[in-house]
C-alpha cells in the first residue's frame, strides 16, 4: 500500500512538472518552442554483489551502453560509445566466449543490428556499418545532415533506416539512404526500436513513446510511466519499456500503439530484453535479473538470477537460449545459458 501511494504521488508530481513546463514554454515544438520535459531518469547505482553472479563472466571494461545479438554469426555485439571525442568500440563475443574489439573511426552514440551479420552505429552526420564476421567498418554520410548529432538508430523490416537526433527529430530514410521524412516533435530522440515497418521512439525527457508510421509520419504518442529509460522490441511483437523512476515494466502493443500492461518491479528496473518465452528485466539497485512470463496477460515471475554489478544492459540469444547481462561498471559480460530453464 505505501508503495502504491508513493507511485501515485510520483505520477502527480511528474504530471505537474510537465504541465507547468508546458504552460511556460507554449507546449508544442510545432510552434518552434521546445516541448515540456522533466529530468530524465537514470539507472540506480549498484552495490557490490552480495551473491556470486549466475553463469560465466567474460571480462569487459566499463562504459558499455548497449548490446545486440547477431543471429547470423551467433555473436554478441557490445557497444561502448567512448568518452568525449574518443572513438567508440564494438566488442564482438562469439558463442564460445572469444572476444575481439572493433574500434570505430570516431565517437558513436547508439547501435542496432539486422541479425544478418551487420551492426549499425549512429554518429554525427550519419552512421557506421560494422561487418560482424570480418570486423570491417564503413561510414555512411546522410546527405544534408553533416552537422546533425544522431543519438539513436534502428532498422525496419523492409531494410530502411530510422535515426533520431539530439535536437528531437526522427529521420526516416529512403532505400538509397536519403531523408524521406522528418518528425520534429521530440525533446530528444533517446532510442528507437522497430516492429515490422513501424518505428517506436523513446523520449526520456518527455517520458513518452511515439509510433512512426511506415512513411515516417508521427502516429500515436503515449506517456511512458514516470521516468522511462530503456526500450526494446520482443519476438511476440511487443515493445517493452523500463519505467525506472516509477518502478514498473511497461508493455505496449504497436498496431495501434497502446499500453497493455504496467507491472511493478522493485529494485530500480533498467535493462530489458525479450525472448520467445520470457521477458527479462534487470534491477540495478540489487544486482538482479528477473524473467517474467507474459502469456497470461499479467507478468508472472518465473526465475531470477544474481548478476554482475551494475547490470545495465540485457540481450538474449534465442537460438541458444542464452541471456547476456552487461555490466556498466566494468564487471564484465555475464553469460547465463539455458536461461529460464528449471535447474
Amino acid at each position: 500500500m505505501p508503495q502504491t501511494r508513493h507511485r501515485v504521488a510520483l505520477r502527480a508530481a511528474v504530471a505537474g512538472l510537465l504541465t507547468v513546463s508546458a504552460l511556460a514554454s507554449g507546449c508544442s515544438k510545432l510552434t518552434d518552442v521546445a516541448p515540456a520535459t522533466i529530468e530524465p531518469a537514470r539507472a540506480a547505482l549498484s552495490p557490490r554483489p552480495a551473491t556470486a553472479p549466475a553463469g560465466e563472466i567474460i571480462p569487459l571494461g566499463a562504459g558499455p551502453e548497449a548490446a545486440v545479438v547477431d543471429a547470423a554469426t551467433g555473436s554478441l555485439a557490445v557497444f561502448t560509445p567512448g568518452a568525449g571525442p574518443a572513438a567508440a568500440t564494438v566488442t564482438l563475443i562469439g558463442r564460445a566466449g572469444a572476444a575481439r574489439t572493433v574500434t570505430l573511426p570516431g565517437p558513436a552514440t547508439a547501435v542496432a543490428g539486422d541479425a544478418r551479420g551487420t551492426v549499425y552505429a549512429s554518429t554525427r552526420g550519419g552512421f557506421f556499418t560494422v561487418d560482424v564476421g570480418r570486423g570491417e567498418v564503413a561510414r555512411t554520410e546522410i546527405s544534408g545532415q553533416s552537422d546533425t548529432d544522431f543519438t539513436a538508430i534502428a532498422r525496419r523490416a523492409d531494410g530502411r533506416m530510422v535515426l533520431g537526433s539530439a535536437d528531437g527529430v526522427a529521420y526516416t530514410l529512403t532505400e538509397d539512404l536519403t531523408v524521406a521524412r522528418e518528425a520534429d516533435i521530440f525533446a530528444r530522440v533517446d532510442a528507437i526500436v522497430t516492429e515490422g515497418d513501424t518505428a517506436v521512439v523513446l523520449d526520456r525527457g518527455q517520458t513518452s513513446v511515439t509510433a512512426l508510421n511506415p512513411d515516417g509520419s508521427p502516429g500515436q504518442a503515449l506517456r511512458a510511466g514516470l521516468g522511462a529509460t530503456t526500450i526494446t522490441a520482443d519476438p511476440a511483437g511487443r515493445v517493452l519499456v523500463a519505467d525506472t523512476r516509477g518502478g514498473q515494466l511497461l508493455v505496449f502493443g504497436v498496431d495501434p500503439l497502446i499500453e497493455r500492461q504496467a507491472y511493478p518491479v522493485d529494485g530500480s528496473p533498467y535493462g530489458v530484453a525479450g525472448s520467445p518465452t520470457l521477458v527479462w528485466v534487470s534491477t540495478t539497485a540489487d544486482n538482479t535479473v528477473i524473467g517474467y512470463d507474459l502469456s497470461t496477460g499479467i507478468p508472472v515471475e518465473k526465475v531470477r538470477y544474481p548478476t554482475v554489478q551494475q547490470p545495465d544492459v540485457l540481450a538474449f540469444d534465442a537460438p541458444n537460449n542464452t541471456l547476456y547481462v552487461v555490466s556498466g561498471s566494468g564487471a564484465g559480460v555475464q553469460v547465463i545459458r539455458d536461461a529460464g530453464v528449471a535447474r
